[in-house]
Formats: C-alpha cells, sequence, structure tokens
C-alpha cells in the first residue's frame, strides 16, 4: 500500500508544469558548476545564435535548453555568451568566427545553431559559456560533449556538464543559475 506521504509527493509532482527539456530532479536546486574561462574569451561578442557560416563542411549541432532559477523558475532575458574552437581546435582570437551572445526568451529557453568544435591536445571536447540572469553575478562554465565523441583525459572535464545528446547533432543542457 502506498502512503499518504507518497501519495501527496506524487499528486504534487503531477501538478508541476511541464517544461520541455528541463531534467527537474537532477537541475534545480543545484546551480551549475563554475569553470575557467580560459585563455581565449573576448568581450563584446555579436548578438547571434547561429554561429556556423554558410558552406561550411563541419558536423553540425543544435544545443538547446533553459535557464532556471535554483527554486525552477524559468530566466526571462538571461544572458548566454557561447565561445568554442573550430573544427580544428582553433580558436579565432582575431574576429567572432565561433563566439556570440543571445538572450533567453519568456520561458527561459534557449538554442544556438553550431559545429562540433574540434579537440586540441589535453582538452576535451567543449563550448564555454557565460551565463547570467538580468542584474545578477556572471556563471562561467564550459559544456561538454558524450564520452562518444571523443576522450575525456581532461582534467577540467565535470561530467555534471555533459549535455544531454539523444541523437547526433542534438544537445540539450539546462543552466541553473543566481536568480
Amino acid at each position: 500500500m502506498i502512503s499518504l506521504r507518497r501519495r501527496r509527493l506524487v499528486a504534487a509532482a503531477a501538478s508541476l508544469p511541464f517544461l520541455p527539456g528541463i531534467a527537474l530532479a537532477q537541475t534545480c536546486g543545484k546551480r551549475t558548476a563554475a569553470q575557467t574561462p580560459g585563455p581565449f574569451f573576448k568581450p563584446d561578442s555579436p548578438a547571434k545564435s547561429v554561429l556556423f557560416e554558410k558552406g561550411q563542411k563541419s558536423v553540425m549541432l543544435v544545443v538547446s535548453g533553459t535557464v532556471l532559477s535554483a527554486q525552477c523558475a524559468p530566466v526571462a532575458n538571461a544572458l548566454l555568451d557561447f565561445w568554442h574552437a573550430d573544427e580544428f581546435g582553433e580558436y579565432d582570437n582575431k574576429g567572432f568566427r565561433f563566439r556570440g551572445h543571445q538572450f533567453t526568451d519568456a520561458q527561459g529557453r534557449w538554442r544556438l545553431e553550431t559545429i562540433v568544435p574540434g579537440e586540441y591536445p589535453g582538452r576535451a571536447r567543449h563550448i564555454h559559456v557565460k551565463a547570467q540572469a538580468p542584474g545578477k553575478r556572471i556563471l562561467t562554465t564550459q559544456l561538454y560533449f558524450p564520452a562518444a565523441l571523443g576522450h575525456h583525459n581532461d582534467g577540467l572535464y565535470k561530467p555534471e556538464l555533459e549535455m544531454r545528446m539523444p541523437k547526433a547533432g542534438e544537445g540539450s543542457f539546462d543552466f541553473v543559475v543566481d536568480a
């Protein structure tokens, strides 16, 4: 027989709003882990959510998710600044290739169209991110790919920062920030 406490818990969970892409039990309450920005961050990236260029022959990637508060509330108008290496593991330090920022929509959602970045010595494939709720402190972190897409002998790699990739070319990650 199911206890009264368990019935109430199940009923409460069933009444929560469904937000696609959000793993509530795994995401909310615990802020996304911070990581180093590395030596290649450049301020003043252009506003854009599509980082690949026409005619590019690299493996395409669409990553999406939600920015949430620790209380599981979507964070509207949160800033997300992305940058990563090209398909050869090189960063563009002169221009803004594979660099751009965007803001979340009213439901805290974001979407990035880019390529799968190349590996370079000592690092697993990753995408750098700065995430910030309006008026709050900046979270700097990195998103990692599943082991099938590269090595994980990287001292910075954290499994909790690995994107969910249900199929090739599609990834998701939900950020939890100070809001």
